[in-house]
């Protein structure tokens, strides 16, 4: 939902001016973000084209690795606070939710995105919000909150709005790389990525060094069950760390990179589900690019509160009404 440039009914709040002479039916985009559809009518501003991918990362292991075309082939580094479990749901209850999604009005949003919002009215920049039209998240997720709740990295999951967006090659979507919100939302970010597969794109700025080390070995692990896999993943990163810190063995290579020319690739497959959290959601940014959208996707993403609408938070009171009201999982989209 985004009724005015200011308020926005989820994500990251998206703010800025709009253009005067925008026909509404046509695309919801705001300067610099862009569709198909205002690309065609202003085309001297295309999209950037994505930086060019280097490193893919391995749900198993838990490091991004190098790929074989690039000049990184063969290295790896450690990238901590990715959660991603194939098969969440089946494809009989993937076909179920979208179906019942369809029945309810779908919004235009930014860069050819489709919305639907089950969360309070946001003003991200003037760190406000308005709950009056929130009724809660919607009744097709109580059980998808129940499973989530069952795996050790979602055991104390708590979520206070859901965004239900909608991607089409044929609107050319994509959404720009970007931190969500950090004054509302809490620590983990947890998306179930529908109907097809697509990739998430993560960059960072920052000019600093990120040390890289040469695989000697490939590294695979059978699969397990979901616990199994969670503590597998941070048993890996901290035996890599370990061997990373030996810095006296001469056997072992290392380099460094700044990291603002590094971007990892996290390939999400249908019926999957990620979750963000430590370095992944606070140091690097996210992004979906167009090109990485080949037929429809739906992503329910699904955000807890911050520490300061928690309890024990300056605005406990208000995030406890906030939460009881989205638990009801009796909502419409806002």
């Amino acid at each position: 939902m985004e009724p005015d440039a200011d308020w926005s009914g989820g994500g990251r709040g998206d703010g800025g001016g709009g253009e005067a002479a925008r026909p509404r039916e046509a695309c919801a985009c705001t300067r610099p973000r862009s569709c198909l559809a205002c690309q065609a009518r202003r085309p001297t501003t295309p999209a950037p084209p994505p930086k060019n991918v280097n490193f893919v990362y391995c749900p198993t292991t838990g490091l991004a690795v190098g790929e074989k075309p690039s000049d990184f082939a063969g290295w790896a580094f450690p990238f901590p606070g990715v959660f991603l479990l194939e098969d969440f749901i089946t494809a009989e209850e993937e076909w179920h939710m979208v179906a019942l999604m369809d029945q309810n009005p779908w919004k235009l949003s930014q860069s050819g995105r489709k919305k639907q919002d089950y969360g309070p009215k946001v003003n991200f920049k003037k760190q406000k919000l308005k709950a009056g039209g929130f009724t809660g998240l919607p009744s097709c997720s109580q059980e998808i909150v129940d499973r989530m709740r069952a795996l050790s990295v979602l055991k104390d999951f708590s979520p206070v709005e859901q965004c239900n967006l909608d991607y089409g090659p044929e609107r050319g979507s994509s959404i720009d790389p970007h931190w969500d919100d950090c004054w509302l939302w809490g620590e983990r970010l947890v998306s179930l990525n529908l109907l097809s597969t697509t990739v998430l794109s993560m960059s960072c700025d920052s000019d600093d060094l990120l040390p890289l080390l040469l695989l000697q070995n490939e590294q695979t692990h059978n699969s397990g069950s979901f616990d199994d896999v969670w503590d597998r993943q941070h048993h890996t990163l901290e035996e890599f760390r370990s061997t990373a810190e030996q810095e006296a063995d001469p056997s072992l290579a290392s380099r460094s990179v700044p990291f603002r020319e590094v971007s990892v690739e996290i390939r999400l497959p249908q019926r999957s589900l990620l979750v963000l959290y430590g370095l992944a959601r606070h140091q690097w940014k996210h992004a979906i690019h167009r090109d990485h959208i080949t037929s429809r996707r739906v992503c329910m993403t699904f955000r807890e509160l911050s520490a300061e609408f928690s309890p024990g938070g300056k605005q406990e009171e208000v995030g406890g009404k906030l939460l009881e009201t989205a638990l009801t999982f009796q909502g419409r989209p806002v």
